[in-house]
């Protein structure tokens, strides 16, 4: 039932924003604080819920193209705007090649194909350890790797012969 007032009182949102727009004249456009103030300013006091509606009618406008926002600022789409870049850098504008040139094919990615006409390499064979040494192996570089192993503790000889 409010709904039906404000709407009856008051015109539709977009509208408001459009005319709000309009009438602040910035070249760089409005903000939505600025928006909100000129909208209260004209139409009067508003309730609780008109910053919400201001925001999703701005931010549904801005997704369907009726404006664009730059720089923290909503403005009109026209000839004299910047155009949006998106999400990065704007393609490069390409240049048509001449008759006759013939394009090389791009460079390949990743790792290059094994060739299937090379012959096989030969397996590595593993160094086998010397039994003795198979209760700590030593690494090249000082330290072995890894938990070092449990070693059984000996039993003290208690008594004298």
């Amino acid at each position: 039932m409010e709904t039906e007032l404000v709407n009856k009182i008051h015109p539709e949102y977009p509208e408001m924003i459009y005319e709000a727009l309009d009438a602040l004249h910035q070249k760089e456009g409005s903000n939505k604080s600025s928006i909100s103030k000129y909208i209260e300013s004209k139409y009067g006091n508003f309730n609780d819920a008109h910053l919400k509606l201001l925001t999703y009618h701005l931010d549904r406008m801005k997704q369907t193209g009726e404006l664009i926002f730059l720089k923290n600022n909503y403005i009109k789409p026209g000839p004299d705007v910047p155009p949006k870049r998106g999400r990065g850098r704007p393609p490069k504008p390409k240049t048509t090649l001449p008759q006759g040139t013939e394009i090389a094919a791009p460079k390949p990615r990743g790792r290059p194909k094994k060739d299937p006409n090379a012959p096989p390499t030969p397996k590595k064979v593993k160094a086998t350890i010397p039994p003795s040494n198979l209760a700590a192996p030593v690494s090249k570089i000082g330290r072995p790797r890894g938990r070092p192993r449990k070693i059984k503790p000996q039993p003290a000889q208690i008594g004298v012969e």
